[in-house]
């Protein structure tokens, strides 16, 4: 039984701890990215199917005479179109929260390693390298210029003020879902 926090055993010590809730942080990180990626694979499927049968439908708008159900079909059909577009732009922004935090559970594993080991523990070269490791990871500016910020002793406030309000947009233009 580990120690309790009221009756510390001779083996108790603050790094065994940090490591444990560093543990727990990254378990916790990726049961929530398990969970979330299991609907959103779903909805993605199916929003894929989605936009095939509305495909065929302004497809077969385009063949019927002119009149005013077709104006009506064909504007319709935009909206949905339109609107499922937004949709796998959200899907997209889904993506980079999940790559995000991959990352971050990634990096908190690799601190909980340098930390539980004695020999890296004290050695600032070990936690420069961890710091560079992480850095190299960082596939966007706001990130990086995060990064940097508490690197250089910001506080979290200050590192959040550097992040716009909204988040790195993906390109509407490309939509495309990431692996």
């Amino acid at each position: 039984m580990p120690s309790q926090p009221n009756k510390p055993d001779l083996d108790w010590s603050q790094v065994k701890e940090t490591v444990m809730m560093l543990n727990l942080a990254v378990s916790r990180i990726e049961k929530a990215m398990k969970d979330g990626d299991d609907s959103v694979t779903t909805l993605a499927d199916l929003f894929t199917s989605i936009m095939g049968n509305v495909g065929i439908i302004g497809r077969a708008a385009d063949k019927l005479a002119d009149n005013h159900e077709k104006e009506t079909i064909k504007s319709n059909f935009n909206q949905v179109s339109k609107k499922m577009n937004e949709a796998i732009v959200a899907f997209q922004f889904y993506d980079l929260l999940t790559q995000r935090l991959a990352h971050i559970s990634h990096s908190l594993a690799d601190l909980a390693d340098l930390v539980a080991d004695p020999g890296r523990l004290y050695n600032p070269y070990e936690w420069f390298g961890l710091q560079d490791m992480i850095k190299s990871k960082y596939t966007m500016d706001v990130d990086r210029a995060m990064f940097e910020a508490v690197i250089n002793g910001a506080t979290v406030e200050e590192a959040l003020k550097l992040a716009p309000n909204v988040p790195d947009e993906p390109d509407e233009d490309n939509v495309e879902l990431f692996d």
